[in-house]
């Protein structure tokens, strides 16, 4: 059911705020994550677990939301998304206790699952598929642009307020004015002849994206390969995995039987959506490397960490560029050939970096490529792909989706984390050989002062402290050093990135592959699908 241009409007326009208010929240958390922890007198470890119970909460309720709203209705559970992640973030910032904050993180983990994917499946049943590429990169604009300025917002609000309560307050007006807005503005969509709810499917995929997800999250250090080995690990996501598999075969059987399934198995049956999925997955993986560019611009560019961040703007601008003209190009040129288009801006922009970069205009240009290939990704072609031949649940559709790419998003910042792990464990060696150019012997070095350079965690434990060291010989012999790790450190990043840039590409080639090919009841063996490139 199409609604008229004026509901439109209104749909986007709610949909718009809706989903940049939730985008904004764990880069918002993360700027915020040191103040919490002194605030409620907690370790670091425990203080991490405000960013990963959300991102749990987050990946169990995106489609579960997803189904729902297709069966329950596409605008009754946006609103209500919208309700309880305003909700959830009234309750933290009235929390007064580390438990009770952790819980009100669930609390807006739940309400933050279902905005993005309801929107998109809204759009999708309501809007005319001529018109839908405009739409979704719309949403998916506002979606990649809070992504990447989430932790600049959250830091100006915090250095503005000097109150970590207001990072949360401001979520309620907004949720509280959509709510009202969208109660009266928007109308009704969801699937037709759904059936009972599917209980069981639903705690099963709960517990086993619960495992994999949290098993996800214990990947720390350099060596990916070895913290496979870590019981936290492989137990967890071996069980979450496992857990996955019998809900597949579990929704494969009652599908059979002509029940309404949780997981969209019309959808898992066909190798091109299959294929879309892993694209889905690879631009998680992608968008997940734009968190370390400040990392880059202060330890390779110079630039001051109070800096560092604000070079994220052309990136999200050109993000926000890719998202929207990315979805008019998809309107008049198909998604292969946009998606294309995004992989290959991406990969560009990502290999500029170790082959070109060593200017702050030359990062601009490599860093608004990347962002324009990871805006087109997140906006309108993926999920045109994913929903085309799915004819009444393409919320759970688009759920899938964005879970696939949240995997992505968690596994990515490990593999990225541990190259530069690997490129600072080089930093010790590059200090020796640079003081011993200029004839200073470690000797004269305070003994406690070497110790802590050789022990260093990372490049931001020893870049914000190089302009104390008193000695210029020093000074310049710490900060040669640092730029050398960080260079065979960055270099592998950004080649990493790449190459997942050209393996989605691969992958969008085998999505034309398999559209191309005739349909099944075609006369003339051609298809619509076929027809939109």
């Amino acid at each position: 059911m199409y609604v008229t241009r004026n509901k439109q409007s209104t749909a986007l326009t709610l949909f718009a705020i809706g989903v940049f208010m939730g985008g904004l929240d764990n880069g918002i958390m993360s700027s915020a994550l040191t103040t919490l922890v002194h605030s409620f007198k907690v370790s670091a470890s425990w203080g991490a677990w405000l960013i990963t119970i959300y991102t749990l909460g987050l990946a169990i309720s995106v489609p579960i939301m997803s189904k729902f709203s297709d069966k329950y209705g596409r605008k009754k559970m946006f609103l209500l998304s919208i309700a309880l992640f305003g909700a959830g973030s009234m309750c933290v910032a009235l929390s007064h206790s580390f438990v009770v904050i952790l819980l009100s993180r669930v609390l807006q983990s739940l309400g933050g699952g279902g905005i993005f994917p309801i929107a998109n499946g809204y759009i999708v049943a309501t809007v005319p598929v001529k018109k839908q590429g405009r739409a979704l990169g719309m949403v998916g604009g506002m979606n990649g642009i809070s992504a990447i300025l989430g932790p600049n917002i959250g830091s100006f609000i915090l250095s503005a307020t000097h109150d970590w309560h207001w990072l949360f307050w401001i979520n309620v007006p907004i949720a509280v004015l959509l709510v009202i807005w969208g109660a009266r503005g928007l109308e009704e969509s969801k699937a037709e002849g759904t059936g009972s709810l599917d209980k069981i499917g639903i705690i099963l995929m709960s517990l086993g994206v619960l495992g994999l997800m949290y098993g996800l999250t214990n990947l720390k250090g350099a060596h990916l390969l070895h913290n496979l080995g870590n019981s936290n690990v492989w137990a967890y996501a071996g069980i979450g995995v496992l857990l996955l598999v019998i809900v597949l075969w579990y929704e494969n059987r009652i599908d059979k039987k002509g029940r309404d399934s949780l997981v969209p198995m019309s959808l898992l049956r066909q190798s091109e959506l299959r294929w879309t999925l892993l694209i889905g997955f690879m631009s998680g993986l992608l968008l997940s490397s734009v968190i370390f560019l400040p990392a880059f611009i202060q330890v390779i560019l110079g630039w001051p960490s109070s800096q560092a961040g604000y070079w994220y703007t052309p990136m999200a601008l050109a993000s926000g560029v890719g998202a929207m003209g990315g979805g008019a190009f998809m309107d008049k040129r198909g998604p292969i050939v946009t998606l294309a288009f995004g992989a290959v801006a991406a990969a560009i922009g990502s290999i500029l970096f170790p082959l070109w970069v060593h200017t702050t205009w030359q990062m601009v240009v490599a860093s608004s490529l990347v962002g324009l290939g990871v805006g087109v990704t997140l906006g309108a072609p993926l999920n045109f792909l994913i929903t085309e031949k799915v004819p009444q649940n393409k919320s759970t559709a688009l759920g899938m989706l964005s879970l696939v790419r949240e995997i992505g998003l968690t596994l990515g910042p490990t593999i990225y984390a541990g190259f530069l792990t690997r490129g600072m464990a080089l930093f010790p060696e590059k200090l020796m050989q640079n003081l011993k150019s200029v004839g200073i012997s470690p000797s004269q070095i305070p003994t406690s002062e070497l110790n802590r350079m050789n022990h260093v965690s990372g490049f931001g434990s020893i870049s914000g402290q190089i302009d104390k060291i008193p000695s210029l010989p020093i000074r310049h012999a710490v900060s040669q050093a640092l730029l050398a790790a960080g260079q065979v450190g960055f270099h592998h990043l950004y080649w990493s990135a790449f190459w997942i840039s050209i393996a989605s590409l691969f992958c969008i080639l085998i999505v034309k592959i398999y559209r191309n090919r005739p349909q099944q009841g075609s006369k003339d063996g051609t298809s619509e699908a076929a027809t939109l490139v």
